[in-house]
């Protein structure tokens, strides 16, 4: 069995003398593993997470291991590693893709999310709030969308600020006044692709994706959300003063 795709590198851990369990998020064969040798000397550059690379996978069968050759595409900037926001967002990005999406199912949609914050990660100023749309869109692509249109009890789609945590669906200023501290926080950058989001919005951002990502993909696997994005909350918690 073999196959080559376009993939991106989520984590290397180390394997024997010299080899390493890689794990890539592939456009067209999903999130894979394979043994790649000479990781800890030949290939080491390629490793970092967020790396795109031409992954060439083989095994006797479809279910084993294999082996893993990965070409790089476009490297991590090196700029990034002086940057620890941008880092700790890369790296979370990563973990959530590896531990969140189903293993060896085609996933060219969540490829593309991924795809596109690396893109903004690397080359936007504002990158924060492109990191919560790509949860948002991980969401929806493994069937738990959140419905941020319309208000939920009115249907209006005029000053949404919240979202239940039960539905997933917007609710508005008036209809959730009630409910206000039982809702989960709507920022705007959510709404309008124009809104500028601020350390306090994405730090709701992120508290609404990852309950539903713990809610509908984590509880189902038995597992918490990554260490890597929780530390990637509680940083931009702290710069915000939440």
């Amino acid at each position: 069995m073999q196959w080559t795709d376009e993939a991106f590198i989520l984590s290397a851990r180390r394997h024997g003398d010299g080899s390493a369990i890689v794990t890539v998020l592939t456009r067209d064969h999903g999130r894979h593993a394979g043994l790649m040798r000479g990781a800890a000397t030949r290939h080491r550059a390629v490793l970092m997470p967020g790396t795109r690379v031409a992954a060439t996978w083989r095994g006797r069968l479809p279910t084993h291991l294999g082996t893993l050759v990965c070409e790089p595409v476009t490297a991590v900037p090196a700029g990034l590693f002086t940057d620890p926001d941008r880092l700790a967002g890369l790296v979370a990005a990563c973990a959530v893709a590896e531990s969140g999406v189903p293993e060896r199912e085609p996933q060219a949609d969540v490829f593309e999310a991924l795809a596109d914050m690396v893109a903004a990660l690397v080359g936007q100023p504002e990158w924060l709030p492109e990191y919560v749309r790509w949860e948002v869109r991980l969401l929806a692509e493994l069937g738990f969308g959140l419905d941020l249109d319309r208000c939920a009890a009115t249907g209006s789609a005029a000053e949404l600020v919240y979202v239940s945590p039960r539905t997933g669906r917007a609710v508005s200023r008036a209809a959730g006044a009630a409910y206000h501290d039982r809702m989960l926080r709507l920022p705007p950058f959510l709404i309008r692709r124009d809104a500028v989001g601020s350390r306090s919005d994405v730090v709701d951002g992120l508290i609404l994706t990852g309950h539903f990502l713990s809610r509908h993909v984590y509880a189902a696997l038995g597992r918490d959300l990554p260490p890597a994005r929780r530390r990637l909350v509680e940083r931009l918690r702290s710069q915000a003063g939440n």
